[in-house]
């Protein structure tokens, strides 16, 4: 079982959900930020690719288990965007502006479908062992008025299938349950810690 973890994310939001969720495991965590980790350009072609190469780079640096993910929203109307752009759909990361440029692309395709899904793939990279990877995914819609406060990124847009809340609108307990995160982390935690994989 794994003692101690280094998540590949500058993102606070992202490792605050990661940490929640293995908190049970008493695993030590490290963000990037914790170890002066740098920033690793997310250049593949699929979020496996991205994932990878963030776990691989930053493993290899701080010799340490490293978990990266890579993650995003994929609208249907507008041919799987913006995907594995979706950090960078906007200026400095800006997801304010994001959100608008999605609402304003989405009104401007004339499509009456605005299905969408968050998909998330997470890479483990160990020391001297081959990558692993585990893949979640929750299917929505996207709503053209923003709700809620909690969660980051799209969340105040996205509404996931069976709920009438945006994923902001959810506890962090409920959106842990059914996120694209929340699903390939229990993918992760079932076969790392939950003996699956032994």
């Amino acid at each position: 079982m794994l003692k101690e973890l280094v998540i590949a994310s500058h993102n606070s939001g992202k490792i605050s959900e990661i940490k929640n969720i293995l908190a049970p495991y008493k695993v030590k965590i490290y963000s990037a930020d914790d170890l002066n980790l740098p920033d690793v350009e997310e250049t593949g072609q699929s979020f496996a690719e991205n994932a990878a190469l963030k776990a691989e780079v930053l493993s290899s640096i701080s010799g340490k288990p490293c978990l990266a993910d890579d993650s995003g929203l994929c609208v249907d109307a507008l041919n799987g965007r913006p995907g594995i752009y979706s950090a960078r759909y906007a200026p400095h990361r800006d997801f304010n502006l994001a959100i608008t440029k999605l609402l304003q692309e989405l009104k401007a395709s004339s499509s009456t479908d605005w299905s969408a899904h968050f998909s998330c793939v997470i890479a483990l990279k160990i020391p001297d062992n081959p990558t692993r990877f585990y893949e979640g995914r929750v299917n929505g819609i996207i709503t053209p008025n923003p709700h809620g406060n909690n969660g980051f990124g799209y969340d105040p847009v996205f509404i996931p299938d069976g709920f009438n809340k945006t994923f902001a609108e959810l506890t962090t307990e409920e959106k842990s349950a059914i996120s694209h995160r929340g699903k390939a982390l229990k993918l992760f935690l079932d076969n790392e810690f939950n003996g699956k994989n032994l």
